[in-house]
């Protein structure tokens, strides 16, 4: 730590997604700030972003982001680009407070070497693992076999073990990716430490939605990032299985989220014939997704199983469950960690046999009602945010040699919880076990529901 300040400065670095619009990492900042802690972060600029922020006692210093990479040499300048502007502001930082820690938040694997820059300045480095960028690389082009692949596979290989090897400490979202920090990076498991990426279940939770959808309807949804290896375009499929092949005409589909596929699954749910059905909705924000969670009737998870997403946590799954949410999912092993028996798996790929699970949700209200109910039990009490953020900072405590006594990392847990949401939106009592089961057959409030 360093000795001129009172307490250890953190920054933390992101590259694939904007702060706080990164759930995880916004979680992370909280918890340390909790904890006492001053945390900086670098990230690029979402739409509309000032370059300077601070944001409930982050300082957020934001840089234009890279045009979108293609092929090998634009994803060598949108690394070197990013990698640079990250550099230079960790200058700014450093010049407004001497920080103690950086954190390095992958994709890409390549912050090891700015931490080894700081390192003669008495910076520690924590790597927090959140992708594993060589089975990415083969999920979305194939088994490097020869030639350029294989150069670009080891290419990979080598910066994940150089981010190893700098690494003081190892944050893994899952027992899948330490097992590959210790098996891969030969890292100690003793510096590993698994902090898995739960939602805050006390904020996160069903509210009464201000546009519920009609009656007559059922509306899928899906929330997450839509690049090649997310599998969007199987939710496509499976509508239009459901729609134009077996008649569900009044079945509709949600689409939250934004990536290098978004134009493209516009234009193949046109050449389905699904413009009526389905609703792209972009970037969103914590608003609108708890409007979006809280009015669907069934999530979907159509991620296929590949190398990468088969030992990947998957945000989208916990976030549906927090929201008491059906879910469909291809089975994959760690989305099995997550759900347990509370979603309906199958297999990858097979589209016909995820509509299939769909219907059979669709015909039994009351089956979606026992799902969500024991997804949203299963979520609080297995997979909260609170426990992992004292995982967490613990970290962060043994970096840096903190022996004050520090308050708790836990969200609010002495709080008692409030009837609506920062808009005014009333919660659902999930404490009221008739009303929330109505809840979940309706998906609205019972006089909105009554009166349609």
């Amino acid at each position: 730590m360093n000795p001129t300040t009172s307490s250890p400065h953190v920054l933390i670095i992101v590259q694939n997604l904007p702060v706080p619009l990164d759930r995880r990492v916004w979680l992370e900042c909280q918890a340390l700030i909790r904890r006492g802690y001053r945390v900086s972060v670098i990230c690029p600029k979402g739409p509309g972003d000032p370059s300077r922020q601070n944001i409930d006692g982050v300082d957020i210093y934001k840089y234009k982001p890279a045009p979108e990479a293609k092929g090998l040499l634009g994803f060598v300048w949108e690394f070197a680009y990013s990698w640079l502007r990250t550099a230079w502001l960790s200058l700014a930082v450093r010049r407004a407070r001497p920080f103690d820690i950086i954190q390095a938040c992958n994709p890409p694997d390549t912050y090891w070497l700015l931490a080894l820059l700081w390192r003669p300045f008495g910076v520690r480095f924590v790597f927090d693992h959140h992708d594993l960028n060589p089975e990415l690389f083969i999920s979305r082009f194939g088994e490097a076999r020869g030639g350029l692949k294989t150069l670009e596979y080891r290419g990979l290989l080598w910066l994940e073990r150089a981010t190893f090897r700098a690494a003081h400490r190892v944050i893994s979202t899952n027992e899948s990716y330490k097992a590959i920090a210790v098996r891969r990076g030969r890292r100690s498991p003793a510096d590993v430490t698994v902090v898995r990426s739960g939602p805050d279940t006390r904020r996160m939770r069903p509210i009464y939605p201000d546009h519920p959808r009609a009656a007559d309807q059922i509306n899928l949804v899906y929330l997450g990032i839509m690049g090649p290896q997310d599998g969007v375009d199987q939710v496509l499929l499976v509508v239009d299985e459901l729609v134009n092949r077996r008649g569900r005409t009044n079945v509709t589909a949600t689409l939250l989220g934004f990536g290098d596929c978004l134009e493209d699954l516009g234009l193949q749910a046109t050449a389905l014939g699904l413009n009526d059905h389905v609703t792209f909705t972009g970037r969103v924000d914590k608003v609108a997704i708890a409007e979006h969670l809280s009015r669907a009737d069934i999530g979907v998870c159509p991620d296929l199983k590949t190398p990468l997403n088969d030992l990947s946590t998957m945000n989208k799954t916990m976030e549906y469950m927090a929201y008491g949410l059906p879910s469909v999912s291809f089975d994959l092993v760690e989305t099995r960690v997550s759900g347990g028996d509370t979603l309906l798996y199958v297999p990858s790929g097979d589209v016909e046999a995820f509509a299939d699970a769909i219907e059979t949700l669709i015909d039994d209200p009351a089956l979606r009602a026992t799902l969500g109910r024991t997804a949203r039990t299963r979520v609080a009490t297995l997979m909260d945010w609170r426990p992992q953020a004292e995982a967490y900072v613990s970290v962060y405590d043994d970096l840096s040699g903190s022996a004050r006594p520090a308050p708790p990392a836990r969200t609010d847990e002495d709080e008692t919880l409030e009837d609506t949401d920062p808009e005014g939106r009333r919660y659902v009592d999930l404490d009221d076990a008739e009303e929330f089961d109505r809840y979940l057959r309706e998906r609205s409030a019972r006089a909105e529901r009554t009166t349609r």
